[in-house]
């Protein structure tokens, strides 16, 4: 600890201030007062001098006794003079002795004070030096971008070409397909395109153009039809194989009441049902024109037949229905209507309305056990128009 500076002690400075201030007094008492001033005026008690109580506090000091002794022989009025000055030059020298004192205590104090801070604060080091050279770099991995079926130009080729079974394997399969469409990630895949297998109609979703048209329609081959209703060529086909299978694994025939229904043919069925059961009910179990499908031509409506066909009603209990239940996604064919399913599709179960999407996404369909297609590709439920 550096001591302190004797020029700039507290104790010093006080006494310094003192012996100015009593210089000061003494110089403004040495003049001496005119012949008749106030001071030899006054009466016999205030020319006495100092009392003996002042007289005690100046006999402290050698000068006081001094001061003192003076006034002997002194003429009155110069003993008066006298008197005051070393009246005056006392109570200076106590009031600097007060000063001294107390500045002497509080420059005591304060040192203490310092000192017990000192011994109290505990120093902070800072962090160690940086060096300038040899310090660790940051490796950052660059982070790839999500892989998207519509950065492959084999699957964007593919879609440009209407072929859907090209562009579901180009996408890495069914499974691929369907969680890329669901996900977000391939917004090159459109749902709403009526050309495609993987359109999704439904109250909420009407068709693009509303009187849509498939140009591939054709009637299966060696399938019992009720009615002259044909289906687009790939549905077609799958619907013949499939029923072959059927009646091979000894499950009966299969035969079909409807497939493809236009607009106006649409219109006609819709309006048939509410004149039967009113709106609400026909929208439970019928599409209006334009939003059933019917009119993509991948839809069909099934029934069994042994001799002759039953009807709709009869597929869910038949061999034919069992059958087609665990089957038809083997021919690209899901139940689309599945039973507590209608605050999903919007339409009561129906065991005969089977829908083509194809094989490799009725295979996801059937093995990611979902039933309805809103839910394979992620959309929302559409229970109401």
């Amino acid at each position: 600890m550096i001591p302190p500076d004797p020029e700039l002690s507290p104790r010093r400075a006080a006494r310094a201030e003192a012996e100015r201030l009593a210089t000061a007094a003494l110089a403004v008492q040495s003049a001496s007062p005119a012949e008749g001033s106030p001071a030899e005026a006054a009466g016999p008690a205030e020319a006495a001098g100092p009392t003996r109580r002042e007289l005690r506090a100046g006999a402290s000091t050698s000068s006081g006794i001094r001061a003192l002794a003076a006034t002997r022989g002194l003429p009155l009025a110069a003993r008066r003079r006298r008197a005051g000055l070393l009246a005056v030059a006392v109570a200076v020298v106590v009031a600097g002795a007060v000063a001294i004192g107390a500045a002497a205590t509080a420059g005591g104090r304060d040192e203490g004070e310092a000192a017990e801070v000192a011994a109290t604060t505990t120093v902070v080091q800072g962090p160690p030096a940086v060096p300038a050279e040899g310090l660790p770099v940051p490796q950052l991995a660059a982070v790839a971008a999500t892989a998207t079926p519509c950065d492959d130009p084999a699957f964007t080729a593919a879609l440009a070409s209407g072929d859907d079974t090209a562009a579901i394997a180009a996408a890495g399969g069914g499974g691929a397909f369907r969680a890329a469409v669901a996900s977000g990630i391939a917004p090159c895949v459109s749902l709403s395109d009526p050309n495609r297998e993987w359109v999704v109609v439904n109250k909420q979703r009407p068709l693009d153009p509303v009187d849509y048209r498939a140009g591939d329609l054709v009637m299966p081959e060696n399938v019992r039809a009720l009615e002259e209703s044909a289906l687009r060529a790939r549905a077609a086909g799958a619907l013949t194989e499939m029923v072959r299978a059927a009646s091979d694994a000894g499950a009966g025939e299969i035969g079909y009441l409807s497939a493809f229904r236009s607009y106006s043919t649409q219109q006609s069925t819709y309006a048939g049902r509410v004149s039967v059961g009113g709106v609400e009910e026909a929208d439970r179990e019928s599409a209006r024109a334009g939003y059933s499908e019917h009119q993509t031509g991948l839809a069909v409506d099934i029934v069994p037949c042994n001799g002759s066909c039953a009807t709709l009603d009869d597929v869910a209990a038949s061999a034919q229905g069992a059958w087609v239940r665990d089957h038809a996604w083997e021919f690209g064919f899901i139940t689309r209507y599945a039973e507590g399913r209608e605050s999903v599709s919007g339409y009561e179960p129906e065991a005969w309305h089977l829908r083509y999407i194809g094989p490799e996404l009725a295979r996801a369909y059937h093995e990611g056990g979902y039933t309805t297609l809103e839910e394979f590709f992620g959309l929302s439920a559409a229970p109401t128009y």
